[in-house]
């Protein structure tokens, strides 16, 4: 490996894919983003664009450093677009199923020294890398959400991964002016293995009557200072991804506690997945949203 990252490629333009792209350009990177249609990509980019206005509004951000940065973002509408990167980043669902496929898709098309990460937030490294040419080049790079503002990323090495590459990602991350928390490759690393559990057993406490949302949510940020309650951070995660991960942690650590709770499964199953599809514990098709139970 030669050591140094130029072009980096991003498979998946949603939340965290296009947050992704917006602090890997504005770090001076090349970035080429990728998704299942032109519209998806077209959208990221519009994001992006929006969310580094506000920056500008703010003045977090120069307007010209914003202009350079959106010029290094180009769509890649194929996974062909991606053969010339140096690292390439995965942000899709969370879900093992599809990102094997993007993987077994991908490897065939880059350059032998390109490194792969994925974003995952609770998949096994080392089982995801073995599905892949190049496990010793595959790592964990787990942004937070909304990634433009959250400081942490958790980096997170799979059995095989070669301290070259764990030290790559490292440089490439520190890069982006964020901080790193090494984490070991267990179910769902560090933050989420003690977020989503408290998310989940709010969720119960919903579920089993103890309180309202509203009353739970305010509980928990004056009783426990947190800047926003279970239930709605729940709903900005998105309660599919909050399903993911307890299924994860449930099956991957076989302990009870972390059965996920029955009202969460009632609410993806009725696709009330939080903000993202406008209705969850909350309802945000009314201003200001109001709650749903």
């Amino acid at each position: 490996m030669t050591g140094k990252i130029e072009k980096v490629g991003i498979v998946g333009a949603g939340q965290m894919g296009s947050g992704i792209a917006h602090v890997t350009a504005l770090a001076g990177y090349r970035v080429k983003l990728h998704d299942t249609s032109q519209e998806r990509i077209e959208a990221g980019i519009a994001t992006i664009s929006g969310n580094m206005a506000r920056q500008v509004s703010s003045g977090k951000l120069k307007d010209e450093d914003r202009q350079q940065a959106l010029q290094r973002i180009s769509p890649a509408a194929a996974l062909e677009n991606l053969a010339d990167v140096d690292l390439v980043i995965e942000a899709a669902t969370e879900d093992e199923t599809v990102k094997r496929k993007i993987f077994a898709q991908l490897c065939p098309l880059l350059n032998p020294e390109a490194l792969i990460a994925t974003n995952t937030s609770s998949i096994s490294i080392t089982r995801l890398a073995a599905q892949t040419d190049r496990a010793e080049r595959f790592i964990g790079i787990h942004f937070m959400n909304p990634v433009p503002v959250m400081k942490l990323v958790e980096l997170v090495r799979g059995i095989a991964t070669e301290d070259m590459t764990f030290e790559m990602a490292r440089s490439f991350v520190e890069s982006l002016d964020k901080t790193i928390t090494v984490a070991e490759d267990f179910p769902a690393f560090i933050v989420n293995r003690i977020l989503l559990p408290m998310i989940n057993e709010a969720i119960y406490t919903l579920y089993e009557g103890v309180g309202t949302v509203e009353a739970i949510d305010t509980a928990m940020k004056l009783g426990a200072n947190h800047p926003m309650g279970p239930l709605q951070l729940a709903d900005f995660i998105g309660l599919d991804t909050c399903l993911s991960i307890m299924q994860v942690l449930y099956e991957g650590l076989a302990d009870s506690k972390y059965r996920p709770c029955p009202l969460l499964v009632k609410y993806v199953e009725a696709g009330w997945l939080g903000r993202k599809s406008g209705r969850g514990f909350y309802d945000y098709r009314e201003n200001p949203p109001v709650p749903t139970r």
